[in-house]
């Protein structure tokens, strides 16, 4: 019965990612009460339509001679490289499958996404909403902007990110907080978050290539500086965008016009502590808040588009609920524990940060074809909001324009999967329907590809996930 709980899971958590206030089970406790400012609709969705066939409870699983049978000829591909590991698993017993090298740590480029979001749904919970405090500073009109981690966070309506907080709605707040007084200044405090903004292990190129940016405590837009050009190319299939150098005193500037005061009046510092019998208006008192997104929708934002920026948040959101620095070493130490927390086999996963970007990531092919048995079985419903945001072969996201070809057609529609690409890096693990009926997880990693093979690479991973849909592996 585990795949229909999985299919069951699947229907509660797509339905979440849109506007709804009437939500059946347990999303409506996850995304909980609408924030401030954002207007409730009062009536229902209609039920989601299905989009892919459900898988088969009764359906005859495979063995592993016939997988075997099914991949070693694809795995040797040699657009692939000399080192390719592989594991598959049944997501109704858990039982291994398939494995190559399946437990042993291998560069996961992006594909470690599915472990930040596991490891934070885990951690805050999915209807965990990140704050983005103001506070009343030192001086009569100063105001502190206290940045949580929200890497959504919008200046106005005209936002990247759909239904994110805003700094308008924040503003607004601190006026009428303060009544009478004039603000005068904006002190930005992004002091949440620690040590170095870019991982050491990230390409030289990252920082300024639009896929990585500075990673603050405060920002808006995950750092872009151009938001309307950045939302054109987004829906031009372009995910890329130029991202501004100091996120937080962007940010910083952009409340400050807001509240009308000087650009030249904003400057980095620390909120005061306010006094347990502090006054409203007396310093470190609040003047205001907004809440990010539930935190089951910004997981669906970092893996359906892949964002890095939010990956790196919610990274940190971990290393927060663990009482860890809040930075790429907190973090990284805080997913490994909560892996070993939900008995996925830790000493097979070494993280330096939350996106992938990093090539001293680790991640073993079994890891992950356990963590998405996991996230499926029904014992952890919350975490089934990582399937969501996958991305559908031939139809969504980063595998919209795959599995098109004759060769690897079998997968269309039947294939979720999250992929991973650095130079000579390539990677995809998720879920796959066999001819039968039957739901599998898979994890196929490579990190020694010729440089110049990604087209290649790309359509041998495909054939692989094709095979396994196309039979009965029997």
């Amino acid at each position: 019965m585990l795949p229909v709980v999985l299919a069951t899971v699947l229907v509660l958590v797509l339905a979440a990612v849109g506007v709804v206030v009437v939500r059946p089970g347990p999303v409506a406790d996850w995304l909980g009460g609408e924030p401030a400012g954002e207007q409730a609709a009062e009536t229902p969705e209609p039920a989601p339509v299905p989009v892919l066939a459900a898988a088969d409870p009764n359906a005859s699983p495979p063995t592993a001679a016939g997988v075997r049978a099914a991949l070693d000829p694809l795995v040797r591909a040699g657009a692939l490289g000399d080192r390719v590991n592989v594991s598959v698993a049944d997501v109704a017993t858990g039982e291994a499958l398939y494995g190559r090298g399946a437990d042993d740590g291998t560069v996961p480029a992006s594909v470690t996404k599915l472990v930040t979001g596991v490891t934070v749904l885990a951690a805050r919970g999915p209807g965990y909403r990140i704050p983005t405090r103001a506070v009343a500073g030192a001086a009569p009109g100063e105001v502190v902007l206290v940045g949580g981690g929200d890497p959504t966070l919008a200046v106005d309506r005209n936002g990247f990110y759909p239904g994110a907080a805003r700094l308008d709605d924040l503003a607004a707040q601190v006026k009428a907080a303060l009544g009478g007084t004039e603000p005068t200044r904006v002190v930005v405090d992004s002091s949440l978050y620690s040590g170095p903004v870019h991982e050491p292990g990230w390409d030289d190129d990252i920082p300024t290539g639009g896929y990585g940016a500075a990673i603050t405590a405060l920002m808006t837009d995950g750092a872009r500086s151009d938001v309307k050009q950045a939302k054109k190319d987004h829906d031009d299939g372009n995910h890329a965008a130029e991202r501004v150098g100091q996120p937080d005193l962007a940010a910083g500037r952009a409340f400050a016009r807001l509240l009308g005061v000087p650009a030249d009046a904003v400057k980095r510092g620390r909120a005061p502590e306010a006094g347990a019998d502090a006054t409203a208006g007396a310093p470190g008192s609040e003047l205001g808040v907004v809440q990010s997104l539930p935190m089951v929708r910004l997981v669906d934002i970092m893996i359906s588009d892949s964002d890095n920026i939010v990956a790196e948040a919610l990274a940190r959101q971990v290393a927060l609920a663990r009482d860890e620095p809040a930075s790429f070493a907190g973090a990284g130490k805080a997913m490994d524990a909560v892996a070993g927390e939900l008995g996925l086999p830790a000493d097979e996963l070494s993280l330096a940060d939350g996106s992938g970007l990093s090539r001293t990531n680790r991640i073993s092919p079994s890891l992950l074809t356990d963590l998405i048995a996991l996230a499926g079985d029904g014992t952890r419903p919350e975490l089934a909001a990582i399937f969501g945001g996958l991305p559908v072969a031939a139809w969504s996201g980063t595998l919209a324009d795959r599995y098109a070809g004759t060769a690897a057609k079998a997968g269309a529609g039947v294939v979720r999967a999250k992929t991973g690409t650095l130079t000579g890096v390539h990677a995809i693990a998720g879920v796959v329907t066999t001819a039968d009926g039957r739901l599998l997880s898979f994890a196929v990693l490579t990190d020694r590809v010729p440089a110049n093979g990604l087209e290649s690479a790309r359509s041998a991973l495909d054939r692989i996930a094709a095979r396994l849909a196309a039979c009965g592996c029997r």
